[in-house]
């Protein structure tokens, strides 16, 4: 899913237009701290630009185009990795882009310039003279030569005159014969060269099916064999396809990750469709999945109605593909993709201790589930998708839905705070998982869980080892948890509590202390810290003998250090606590 732009301001006369634009392209607002309104607040323009700017965030900037250009000068790289940057005048009148024209950057400054009523000051030269960039074609196509790109564009701006080999619908140049450019449009392997610009249309779909288990390393050169043996381009597949009961099958996600292509997959009465169109249809496999072809049903499925079946099912021991060809380039797929639940930790909750991977996959997934404080946490990342809020608890009910919308094909974020797999829903999705077996596709993204960021805000108390213990008994028994406690206390760990206290359960902690404080010296520093990671954050060290429980509710982590941690008062006045790691009996040997 691409992130609608930031839509960045200086100050509150820009507001009104921000909020036009927002609505209209979607994103969210950026402006100083001092003006109330935007979606985000910074402290200095320069930083937070190149911020978004390292992000990869297409922005458009409602300020002088010199601001934006100072700015991100000292850290522009490859302009084949930029992202969209303009500059727009607060009254809407210009709209420029800066950097990435050939990434979207023209497109958007005209669909800006038609909600202002402004003018799109487009300059690069190929859009201006033909109408299209060269290197940026309109999707579902591909330049396949792009590093000839500059030296034909430099001839053909110098008079040079093109044949068009082939249907180019979107490029306003007239075709001369034999001429000493050309430019070539096909779905075949062709070379490309200084004088020859190859594009490739998104038309071909690969079928595949195989034997359960088959090896990825067997289906990968049976597919590179057969296009290599028809001539056919790389570039121009679209997609995969095959039926849905090879969703999980390792060899096709292997085929999609090597050939960085969409997988999509059909049921067997979809496939059914397509029978009379086969060309090896197979009563064997009819039996087997309730479908008489697997690899020429889905590639005739995936490229339409109108397709056209050009390499018939090709076998290697245990896998099959074919090709179909699309008379157009396909940019919305038919199919189904394989589902996804991503698990994702938010960390404390500040988007700045949120890892790039969580912040991606928040960013591409199509759904959001979670309870609703956690999603309002991610609102940064908004872009579109569908929201699934749900109270405080019921914990299953969750899981549950995001494996079911993931059945359905959607790629499924379940957000949680801290880090999915601590005391979170990544042993829930698995034991969910593993007792009702689904093909969708589950990964865990990690985040900053409390422990750690509670021992980082005070300093480094567990540096040596330590163990985390929640106090719930809502799942646990307390005798259990009780018996753990006694080990921890006589093993000497750092011991950080997980949910320490809640309306109904008010005296836990209180029994957790009294376990520990016999193995601690009353000097043992505690941590007490709440709110972690947001702006009512509160981080307090004090001795065992003089914490108290009742300053403690459910938004509160406490640390209880082992026999060796420590707390020492600096000349700033804060206190920090360490658990030494023992270098001082090895700088004394």
């Amino acid at each position: 899913m691409v992130r609608p732009p930031a839509i960045f301001i200086l100050g509150a006369s820009a507001l009104p237009l921000a909020r036009q634009l927002r609505d209209a392209l979607g994103g969210d607002i950026h402006g100083p701290h001092c003006v109330d309104g935007p979606d985000h607040a910074y402290a200095k323009a320069t930083a937070a630009l190149q911020d978004l700017f390292k992000d990869g965030r297409a922005i458009v900037a409602l300020c002088a185009a010199g601001i934006v250009i100072r700015a991100l000068a000292p850290i522009l790289a490859d302009k084949r990795e930029e992202p969209p940057v303009l500059a727009l005048a607060e009254d809407g009148t210009s709209v420029v882009p800066l950097l990435g024209g050939h990434h979207g950057a023209n497109e958007l400054a005209r669909r800006i310039a038609g909600i202002t009523r402004g003018h799109a000051a487009i300059t690069t030269a190929s859009d201006l003279r033909f109408g299209a960039a060269f290197d940026d074609p309109p999707e579902g196509w591909t330049l396949a030569n792009p590093q000839d790109m500059k030296d034909f564009v430099a001839r053909l701006l110098g008079g040079a005159k093109v044949t068009i080999d082939g249907a180019l619908p979107w490029l306003d140049l007239p075709s001369v014969p034999d001429a000493e450019l050309t430019i070539t449009a096909t779905h075949k392997t062709v070379t490309g060269s200084p004088t020859r610009l190859v594009y490739h249309p998104k038309v071909l779909i690969l079928g595949v099916g195989g034997e359960r288990g088959v090896g990825a390393d067997e289906m990968i050169a049976l597919v590179e064999d057969t296009l290599a043996q028809h001539g056919l381009a790389k570039a121009s597949l679209a997609a995969i396809g095959s039926i849905d009961l090879k969703e999980d099958e390792a060899a096709i996600t292997a085929l999609s990750r090597h050939l960085g292509l969409p997988f999509r997959v059909f049921s067997a009465a979809e496939l059914n469709a397509y029978s009379p169109r086969l060309k090896t249809p197979s009563a064997v496999v009819m039996a087997e999945v309730g479908c008489p072809g697997v690899a020429e049903g889905a590639a005739l499925a995936a490229a339409g109605p109108d397709s056209e079946l050009i390499v018939a099912k090709t076998k290697s021991k245990r896998a099959t593909c074919a090709v179909a060809l699309s008379p157009a380039p396909l940019t919305e797929l038919a199919g189904r993709p394989r589902g996804t639940v991503s698990l994702i930790g938010l960390g404390p909750g500040d988007a700045t201790m949120r890892s790039p991977e969580a912040s991606a996959a928040l960013a591409r997934a199509t759904d959001w589930v979670g309870y609703g404080l956690y999603l309002d946490l991610a609102q940064d990342m908004k872009a579109g998708q569908a929201e699934h809020r749900f109270p405080l608890g019921g914990e299953e009910d969750r899981v549950r839905h995001a494996i079911a919308l993931a059945r359905e094909g959607r790629q499924v974020a379940l957000i949680c705070s801290g880090d999915p797999g601590i005391y979170a829903m990544a042993a829930l999705a698995y034991e969910l998982i593993d007792l009702e077996p689904a093909r969708i596709a589950v990964e865990v993204l990690p985040g900053i869980s409390a422990f750690q960021a509670a021992a980082a805000r005070a300093g480094a108390m567990i540096g040596h080892d330590f163990c985390c213990v929640s106090l719930s008994d809502l799942l646990t028994p307390w005798e259990v948890i009780e018996n753990r406690l006694h080990a921890a206390a006589q093993g000497d760990f750092v011991t950080a509590f997980y949910n320490p206290r809640s309306l109904k359960r008010r005296d836990q902690l209180d029994r957790a202390i009294a376990i520990l404080t016999p193995h601690r010296q009353p000097d043992t520093p505690v941590i007490i810290a709440s709110n972690l990671g947001r702006p009512e954050e509160t981080v307090r060290i004090v001795p065992l003998k003089d914490f108290d429980t009742k300053v403690v509710d459910m938004l509160t982590l406490v640390m209880v250090g082992s026999s060796q941690s420590k707390a020492f008062q600096r000349g700033d006045g804060r206190t920090y606590a360490y658990t030494p790691r023992g270098y001082a009996k090895k700088r004394q040997a």
